[in-house]
């Protein structure tokens, strides 16, 4: 019996996809839940899962071809669950050496059984994922698997002599690319700066990291910290935690706030949802959640939905000062930076502290250059006297 298979509803603003990937070919068996085919929205990349087991009949849809959701993608021809019978003249030592060797074909790699920042990596650097070896029992290749392939010795160039190279922009770098000239375009974007000294936070994670960990079972992050100082401080700002629409502007009485991740894909930002009522444990352990998923490129749009204020992390990276561009609808991004000890004047003293520039980009449409430097300070206070946001008051 033929079944089709359908682009699933992947959330309420995405109204088409496009095939990245076919995982199986046509005539190719399968099992129920077995992923088949990969398709790429502007936020995430996800795997279309077999509904039954079976072989892949026709392709409706090829890869680079956009597609709508409820579209079909293919026709499946659905198993009738029964095992091929063996051949009677087969010996017992024969069906072990075919066993071996489907063994060591599998093990070798397909497509199907890599993961998507494996398969991305393999894309932009020309590798065929059946020249890598996987590094699990399964089979299946990660990124890990492809790094290494990268830097073996004797790996052979497939660019050699390659001057240029052309390749299509992703869906997702598509969309990047699109939102961030039209923030540029249509909010008036200003960008204000201050430094942080860092001292009081780096002494409390050094001193309560190890209590931290055996609670939480993560560790003590900055991130926890400017969650809770951004939170506060939207609290007293409104502005800055609002957006325009039309002619109306919609203040938000919840904190949701966005994490930028940089991925192999491009640069995603996950939400993490009702801020303020998270501890600093929930709040670094959903992190640590969401930029793995993002890393692996199994964020949903539950994960991606809403967000109504950023915070964008380049020290991580080495920056040590950006001008971070909003994440439209929304009003402002915060840019953490690399700490640097640095010389400073405290109580009319030179001294070495490490200190954090900070970078405060805001759509000065709604938020005037008073609450927008008054976010700032309260966010700088904050860390710089981290007892409010250990206490709570």
């Amino acid at each position: 019996m033929s079944t089709e298979l359908i682009v699933p509803t992947l959330g309420e603003s995405i109204t088409e996809a496009t095939v990245s990937k076919w995982l199986k070919n046509i005539g190719d068996n399968f099992e129920a839940d077995e992923p088949l085919v990969e398709i790429e929205t502007d936020k995430i990349t996800v795997e279309v899962p077999a509904p039954h087991a079976g072989s892949l009949k026709e392709i409706k849809v090829s890869e680079g071809t956009d597609v709508e959701i409820g579209g079909i993608l293919g026709i499946l021809v659905e198993s009738k669950g029964k095992k091929p019978t063996p051949k009677i003249t087969e010996t017992k030592e024969e069906k072990v050496k075919e066993e071996v060797k489907a063994v060591k074909i599998e093990t070798k790699s397909s497509p199907a059984k890599s993961s998507p920042s494996a398969r991305k990596i393999a894309e932009e650097n020309n590798i065929k994922l059946e020249d890598v070896t996987s590094s699990r029992s399964d089979g299946r290749i990660n990124k890990e698997d492809v790094v290494s392939h990268l830097s073996s010795p004797n790996k052979t160039s497939t660019n050699k002599g390659e001057r240029e190279e052309v390749i299509k922009m992703s869906k997702i770098r598509q969309t990047i690319s699109k939102r961030l000239k039209e923030a540029q375009n249509t909010a008036a974007i200003l960008t204000t700066f201050n430094e942080i000294n860092m001292s009081k936070v780096m002494e409390i994670r050094k001193s309560k990291n190890q209590e931290f960990q055996s609670r939480y079972e993560v560790k003590l992050g900055f991130m926890s910290f400017f969650v809770k100082a951004v939170v506060k401080s939207l609290q007293e700002y409104p502005a800055v935690n609002a957006e325009i629409k039309d002619e109306n502007i919609i203040y938000k009485n919840h904190f949701d706030i966005g994490i930028a991740v940089g991925t192999e894909k491009g640069l995603v930002v996950p939400i993490l949802k009702d801020a303020d009522q998270l501890s600093f444990g929930e709040i670094e352990t959903k992190i640590i959640d969401l930029s793995t998923k993002a890393k692996d490129g199994t964020l949903t749009m539950e994960d991606l939905t809403g967000g109504t204020f950023t915070i964008s992390n380049g020290g991580v990276y080495g920056s040590m000062l950006s001008t971070p561009i909003i994440n439209r609808p929304q009003s402002g991004i915060l840019g953490m930076h690399n700490i640097q000890k640095r010389a400073v004047v405290v109580n009319d003293e030179i001294l070495i502290r490490p200190m954090m520039y900070v970078a405060l980009s805001y759509d000065h449409r709604i938020i005037d250059g008073k609450e927008s430097v008054g976010f700032l300070v309260k966010v700088k206070e904050l860390l710089e006297d981290p007892s409010e946001l250990v206490l709570g008051i």
